[in-house]
């Protein structure tokens, strides 16, 4: 990691997270963390005691964001806590140096090793994201994910509320709460169903309202996704199935919706390229649970682009690992559904950033922010697969990751 003395990236072509027209050779100037100047080609940086790469006509963007991570599932026999957790921040660390995942917002995860990492990555002593931690994934007995160790089983409201009050005293940023079933799970766990009781959810968002915590909501049909709109969710998380009434509910509230096109997406009857194919063979999906995939598939990416359309605020969240390749195959299929490369962009920086609640100080670059920053060989805007082409990754001014002279990936 380099010191924190004025860095100046210049020859490069910015993508600032508002405009769809970069900067054609433009200069960047951060300094104490910040960025300091943003510059077009008719003006020249200050380069005097400075730390100067000229990069060439790459490109510079803001940091990538990925907003619904979970660490490593299903956890594999006998691993211990200590392990689980040290396996969960090394794929964090790698999210950042390898992917250009300057942030996560976590969806679920075991022990609070969410919040333990958050603490690590902010004291500056091990590089890592920015992370927002949820701890728990909240859900009932019999509920969804439950092989994944990160799920809790909660009954009756105030079973929900303890949940709640624990998860606010062990520090966690939001609360992840299960209110359907989903695709990756048992016969008995499908997305069409809904899971709490009436009382149970009045009680889980009257206490997080109280406690001024948002509730980031798993819901994947009409019923759900409707009901957690209307109770104050900040976030819809998938909506598989939704209906025109959700999408008026969406419009009026201004909630966000994070799609997570990977659940439905991914599989060996839907691969369209290479990365993708080598993602499957990797992780090597259980053929009921490809079809379960296949099957939803469709109807995801029908009511995804119909929020897109209709102006829905969205943001990129992957709900797969390894995290340094989830939000890049995320992008991919946005782009695959309808999405340009620059709506795409904009829900993995700038809109996710403004999710997060941090919109004033990340997310874009500009004079004032945050340099949470990444540099790619070629044009993103032209081809999205091109964000993979990872040169620099800067974080607080730092370069944490210089892949300058490799082949990208």
């Amino acid at each position: 990691m380099t010191s924190r003395k004025r860095l100046v990236l210049t020859g490069v072509n910015i993508i600032d997270g508002n405009s769809p027209v970069p900067i054609l050779n433009g200069s960047v100037v951060v300094e104490d963390g910040l960025i300091a100047e943003v510059l077009d080609s008719g003006k020249s940086p200050n380069f005097r005691d400075a730390r100067v790469l000229e990069l060439g006509g790459a490109y510079l963007l803001p940091g990538l964001w990925d907003v619904h991570i979970h660490p490593e599932y299903p956890l594999p026999p006998g691993i211990t806590l200590a392990q689980q957790t040290a396996n969960f921040g090394a794929q964090l660390s790698r999210a950042l140096t390898d992917g250009g995942v300057t942030s996560v917002r976590c969806a679920g995860a075991a022990s609070y090793m969410d919040v333990a990492w958050r603490r690590v990555f902010d004291s500056g002593k091990i590089v890592g994201p920015r992370v927002f931690a949820s701890g728990y994934f909240l859900t009932t007995t019999g509920g969804h994910f439950l092989t994944s160790g990160v799920a809790r089983e909660c009954d009756g409201p105030y079973g929900f509320v303890h949940a709640i009050r624990e998860g606010i005293k062990s520090g966690v940023d939001h609360i992840k709460l299960n209110m359907s079933g989903g695709i990756m799970g048992p016969p008995w766990d499908l997305h069409k169903h809904s899971f709490l009781l009436q009382e149970e959810l009045e009680a889980a968002f009257a206490i997080c309202h109280l406690r001024e915590f948002n509730v980031m909501a798993h819901a994947t049909n009409p019923d759900t996704v409707k009901a957690a709109i209307r109770l104050g969710a900040h976030t819809i998380e998938h909506g598989y199935i939704q209906d025109d009434e959700c999408i008026d509910l969406f419009q009026s509230s201004g909630v966000w919706y994070v799609p997570t096109l990977a659940i439905s997406h991914l599989t060996n009857e839907q691969a369209t390229c290479d990365i993708e194919r080598e993602w499957l063979e990797q992780r090597q999906i259980a053929p009921d649970l490809q079809r379960r995939a296949d099957a939803a598939s469709e109807e995801h990416a029908k009511w995804f682009k119909r929020a897109l359309d209709a102006g829905v605020k969205m943001a990129l969240g992957s709900d797969i690992h390894p995290l340094s390749e989830a939000a890049l195959l995320e992008m991919g299929l946005w782009v695959r559904d309808g999405a340009t490369e620059w709506q795409t962009i904009q829900a993995a920086t700038k809109n996710a950033a403004e999710l997060c609640g941090v919109g004033d100080k990340l997310g874009t670059i500009e004079a004032g922010k945050l340099a949470d920053l990444i540099v790619v060989t070629d044009n993103p805007l032209d081809d999205i697969t091109n964000a993979r082409k990872l040169m620099l990754v800067v974080k607080d001014g730092q370069i944490v990751s210089d892949k300058r002279g490799r082949t990208a990936a």
